[in-house]
């Protein structure tokens, strides 16, 4: 049943931005190129903006502070703490 107010759907990236933001998620750690690649296989069709800045804004770490964050073996602290970021991170920590 809808309530007739309807939450406004996110934009989607478009495809000039998507390859941008792939060419900017190549990582030197393999680990986390298999966590990136598996992402964008599930998501791209359907990544917002939001998620976009989420991943840019990760992208931003250390490989291996990125793989803590990968695993959960770390949360987001500081100015990584932000709504983006941790939607992102439950979408890249979703089990094959």
């Amino acid at each position: 049943m809808s309530t007739g107010i309807e939450a406004p759907m996110e934009a989607l990236i478009d495809e000039r931005a998507l390859s941008k933001l792939k060419w900017r998620c190549r990582r030197g750690l393999l680990e986390n190129d298999l966590f990136i690649e598996r992402f964008f296989v599930r998501h791209e069709a359907t990544l917002t903006e939001s998620q976009a800045l989420g991943l840019t804004l990760l992208m931003d770490l250390a490989d291996n502070d990125l793989m803590d964050l990968f695993l959960a073996r770390k949360e987001p602290e500081g100015e990584l703490d932000r709504p983006e970021v941790r939607a992102v991170l439950k979408l890249l920590r979703v089990p094959k």
